[in-house]
């Protein structure tokens, strides 16, 4: 369970292919305070360290994970956002997150808002998945690349987020551009009404 408060970015430093796994090596401050078998979220996917050596730790992506997330397309020298499991008694400053990605996204549109920044995305349409409580709704949660934000301007297959200039600094949201493909996770109270709905 995460919050959707990004800790860090950390580096990729290392990418080996396993049969349908990918074993991804990254660097990142928080090294030192990591485990073997702890979950870590990446761009919003809860993933497993596996190992740990020196500055770097090991995660491993199976391909369930691959197909629904953009972790296959990530390089050396690529960041990546990083939460660590939230804890029973802290705050919850974002919302529930589960760390499943649900889909990938694409940024069709980046406006500068005197200030802030608005990114635009767009995300296959589905109106089967949307009956289960896949969608967008205004000021709702969703999850982009796991970072917890607010839904702006939603349509059928579409949102806007607004993202001040510390997120912007403190995230992967640096890299973002038209074109760039995001994780996204529908907020899960969603999902539950819309099950509930249909009993």
């Amino acid at each position: 369970m995460f919050s959707g408060i990004i800790e860090e970015f950390a580096t990729v430093v290392a990418i080996r292919k396993d049969r349908e796994n990918i074993d991804f090596t990254l660097t990142c401050t928080l090294v030192n305070e990591l485990k073997i078998d702890q979950s870590i979220a990446h761009n919003g996917v809860c993933l497993t360290v596996v190992a740990i050596e020196g500055p770097n730790y090991t995660v491993t992506a199976m391909k369930e994970t691959l197909d629904r997330s953009n972790l296959g397309l990530l390089q050396v020298g690529d960041k990546v956002n990083v939460e660590r499991s939230m804890l029973m008694n802290g705050r919850l400053d974002g919302h529930i997150v589960q760390g499943h990605v649900d889909q990938t996204a694409r940024c069709v549109a980046k406006e500068d808002a005197d200030g802030s920044t608005y990114f635009t995305f767009e995300y296959r349409e589905d109106r089967e998945m949307a009956r289960k409580g896949y969608f967008t709704v205004d000021k709702g949660s969703v999850t982009v690349n796991g970072v917890s934000l607010t839904v702006c301007n939603p349509t059928a297959n579409t949102f806007q987020v607004a993202i001040i200039p510390y997120t912007l600094e403190h995230t992967n949201f640096c890299d973002i551009n038209v074109g760039t493909v995001v994780n996204i996770e529908f907020d899960i109270l969603g999902k539950y009404i819309a099950r509930l709905s249909q009993l």
